[in-house]
């Protein structure tokens, strides 16, 4: 028989993974077990023997079937669910460093993230140190004695450049440096960080995995040690999700390769008619040949998803205006569903591009929505 391949591997997981239908009187779909309490056998009482689930804070069958099927598609040891993308990154981060250490943290990762590490850690001691990250050298020239993290976020959020995952988990394992990345662009079908050496990969499962604009989620994976590390910090902290997003977060997997597909296709026939526009300067997103990571993409990345954004002619007064008069694009923050979204966001000199998300509506009609606000800007 020949051996699968990993998106074989991939779609069996989202699939049939971690489910046996016997054990739910036959249904196709899980239950929710929306259960805050299980009771424990009496023998327990007077010989304590572990049990899987006894208290919702702790542990949760449909937040385990979840995290079991994470874990097989980031191919993790463990996984662990959260009640929001921000739980599972500053619990990650918690677990991991402690007053006088210091984090080496990407400069154009999710802006929450950053308010988090810059702002928040410092009251207890923890130092941070910003890089681009296009260079293993960034992080290296940052290192201290007490460097502890290193938190990437590859592509990055807003202008989508990436770090060379291998050479940064094989840096940091050099100096006893644990590293996390988020992993939401790409997902685990089209990026496998654990598999680069890296230490976390997390999710805002709000975004692809749950892909319908429903529900707020977070997800993190990585070895049984690490994530027990993590356990205790969602445990203490109460960031455990909820039953009901978890059976949604599961309901999301279930087409997650195939909302990709039409995400990615749609994505990449826009990327490349804004290429072609007089209005536009510049495109960001990793699909495209033009994209300058061109050996690093082809090494991490099996696909491309709907996000991307791109660089007016004129600077910011321009794209603030290109944005404001897409009809079809709602302005928003968030992204991943089937709906197409816009934003404004800062590049590297300060500059505002247009961040759009690509979703389910026709191309053409995108296209139209888009050309007609950015040939405003040529005829004006």
């Amino acid at each position: 028989m020949e051996s699968k391949t990993p998106f074989q591997e991939d779609t069996e997981i989202l699939t049939h993974f971690g489910e046996n239908y016997a054990d739910h009187l036959g249904a196709v779909v899980p239950p929710i077990y929306m259960n805050s309490l299980h009771v424990v056998p009496k023998e327990n009482l007077y010989d304590p023997q572990p049990v899987p689930f006894i208290y919702g804070r702790v542990s949760n069958p449909t937040a385990d079937l979840f995290e079991r099927k994470i874990a097989a598609l980031e191919r993790a040891e463990k996984a662990l669910s959260f009640a929001s993308g921000m739980a599972a990154i500053s619990s990650c981060i918690l677990a991991n460093v402690q007053q006088g250490d210091h984090i080496v943290a990407l400069d154009f990762s999710y802006s929450p993230t950053r308010e988090f590490i810059k702002n928040d850690l410092p009251k207890f001691g923890i130092e941070n140190t910003f890089v681009s990250g296009k260079d293993v050298s960034n992080f290296a020239n940052a290192i201290r004695p007490n460097t502890k993290l290193f938190y990437l976020e590859s592509p990055a959020t807003g202008i989508f450049y990436l770090q060379d995952l291998r050479a940064i988990a094989e840096l940091a394992k050099k100096h006893n440096i644990v590293t996390i990345v988020d992993n939401s662009w790409a997902t685990p079908i089209f990026q496998k960080p654990i598999t680069f050496g890296i230490d976390i990969s997390l999710h805002t499962a709000s975004k692809y995995i749950g892909g319908h604009s429903d529900l707020i989620a977070g997800v993190a994976s990585g070895s049984a040690a690490m994530m027990e590390k993590v356990h205790h910090i969602r445990m203490n902290y109460g960031g455990i999700l909820g039953p009901m997003e978890a059976w949604l977060c599961i309901r999301g997997l279930r087409t997650l390769t195939v909302r990709l597909k039409a995400h990615q296709e749609a994505a990449l026939e826009i990327a490349n008619r804004l290429l072609k526009h007089p209005a536009v300067r510049e495109v960001y997103y990793p699909g495209l040949p033009s994209f300058p990571q061109q050996e690093l993409v082809k090494a991490q990345l099996t696909g491309f998803t709907g996000l991307l954004s791109f660089a007016v002619h004129g600077g910011s007064e321009q794209a603030k205006a290109v944005a404001s008069r897409l009809q079809w694009f709602n302005l928003g923050p968030s992204w991943g569903g089937f709906e197409s979204m816009v934003n404004l966001l800062e590049n590297e000199d300060g500059e505002h591009v247009v961040r759009i998300h690509v979703g389910f509506e026709d191309v053409e009609t995108l296209w139209a929505d888009l050309k007609g606000s950015l040939d405003r800007e040529i005829n004006q």
